[in-house]
């Protein structure tokens, strides 16, 4: 089965885009383990490894691999147990912060930056460091369809990342949401 991917595209170089898998492992089984098209490109184009490469004269060139995470296998680890203990976990807390680091230890300026923001309005939040474990860093990626790092949870729902949180910090429009989530 052949993943072609349109969402989350990354412009690359020269103007061609690289396109992350879609399924649960976010593309590093493709990297490591996937598979190229037969008579597709060899040698490399601008640094980055043709194989990998799809598409013809004036149409935009997008990665595809086969990956062995869409055949039914979990790369991730994110077995049922720990995506209860997840569900849980965002659900018995107002607010939690899947990070790099810890909030007395950022390890990432983005993370950094939502634990600055949080102290600023003074909200208390539960943070978890996705260092410590590579099944809830691959895993989270699955559970809240987000790539990167750090992910936010309000009241039980995904809010977004740091430049979504930053956003709405600067609007005043995530002061007024974490009051009345605080209140309730």
């Amino acid at each position: 089965m052949e993943a072609r991917v349109r969402a989350r595209t990354r412009a690359g170089v020269g103007g061609w885009k690289r396109v992350a898998c879609s399924c649960a492992c976010g593309g590093r089984e493709a990297g490591g383990q996937g598979r190229r098209r037969e008579g597709r490109g060899v040698g490399r184009r601008d640094g980055i490894a043709a194989r990998n490469w799809t598409g013809g004269q004036g149409r935009a060139r997008t990665w595809s691999w086969r990956c062995e995470a869409q055949q039914g296998e979990s790369p991730s680890g994110f077995t049922p147990e720990l995506r209860d203990a997840v569900d849980r976990l965002i659900s018995e807390n107002k607010i939690v912060l899947f990070m790099k680091g810890t909030k007395m230890f950022p390890q990432c300026g983005f993370s950094n930056t939502c634990v600055q923001i949080f102290n600023q309005l003074g909200a208390p939040f539960e943070d978890i460091n996705v260092l410590e474990d590579e099944r809830i860093r691959v895993g989270m990626k699955e559970y809240s369809q987000w790539p990167t790092f750090p992910q936010v949870y309000i009241e039980g729902e995904f809010y977004g990342g740091c430049d979504i949180l930053l956003e709405s910090f600067q609007s005043g429009e995530l002061e007024e949401y974490i009051e009345r989530v605080l209140a309730s």
